[in-house]
């Protein structure tokens, strides 16, 4: 099994840390990076909506602790009739090790911790430990439905899950969709079809090649657009264009769309 593994930790470093060391490893340690967290109740809503196998946890964290939190998780997995990740505490502090264990801990690591002794002990939960399953609610006509919440991306050879609500827009480019955020820039190997067809209430199409997030959009404003590779290849023209929150870029609304896009920031 290829463990999915979420890190929550306080300290930025501390995660940048462990992200490194898991990149280092992954060529002899399979895995894929799914999320990361600052804080428990953070932690919390990652790991429901990721459904990782293993937790990264440090163990002094304000609020809520990491103890705390690794009890909040078998609570929760007990009373859902499922299988709670299994807890690797990382931690600066050595003396935790016993009430660790109390709350079902599968390892205890003490910073700086080594990749050697990282991959050790994902390998071991990798051999223990059955792939896990997101929790798919039951629709109403007795089916299941599980409405996406993160788009998979494949960075440097592990997988992350970037949130639905960060995305801005998705532009379909040669054989590859753009997924854009406030930040970064992802390729996906998604049809904008199949994400539209999926995905209709958080998308809206604004021209044939691009979809934006519905929320994501603050106004519209008049500009010059090139249109490559279309009839009129490289000539300027003035089209409407829609203008998206974070970001400077403006994307073209094509004329077939003007009165949806109207419509939504009236």
């Amino acid at each position: 099994m290829i463990p999915r593994i979420f890190i929550v930790d306080d300290e930025a470093p501390a995660r940048a840390r462990l992200s490194t060391l898991l990149s280092d490893i992954v060529a002899d340690c399979p895995h894929y990076l799914v999320g990361e967290a600052a804080h428990a109740q953070a932690a919390l809503e990652g790991i429901a909506a990721t459904a990782p196998d293993l937790v990264l946890l440090d163990v002094q964290m304000p609020g809520m602790s990491g103890l705390q939190l690794a009890e909040q998780l078998v609570s929760r997995a007990d009373a859902a009739k499922a299988e709670a990740p299994l807890i690797i505490f990382v931690t600066a502090y050595d003396d935790y090790a016993l009430n660790a264990f109390e709350v079902q801990a599968f390892d205890y690591l003490v910073k700086p911790v080594r990749a050697a002794r990282l991959a050790q002990a994902i390998a071991r939960a990798s051999r223990l430990r059955k792939p896990s399953q997101p929790f798919v609610a039951p629709a109403a006509d007795g089916a299941t439905a599980a409405p996406r919440q993160h788009f998979a991306v494949q960075e440097r050879g592990r997988m992350s899950l970037v949130p639905m609500g960060e995305v801005l827009y998705l532009k379909a480019e040669l054989k590859y969709v753009t997924l854009r955020t406030k930040n970064k820039e992802y390729l996906i190997e998604d049809s904008l079809v199949s994400i539209e067809e999926e995905l209709a209430a958080y998308f809206v199409r604004v021209h044939r090649n691009a979809l934006v997030a519905r929320n994501a959009i603050i106004g519209v404003e008049r500009g010059i657009y090139v249109a490559e590779g279309e009839g009129d290849a490289d000539k300027p023209q003035e089209v409407w264009q829609v203008i998206l929150r974070d970001i400077d870029h403006r994307l073209p609304i094509s004329r077939r769309q003007w009165a949806v896009i109207k419509a939504l920031v009236r």
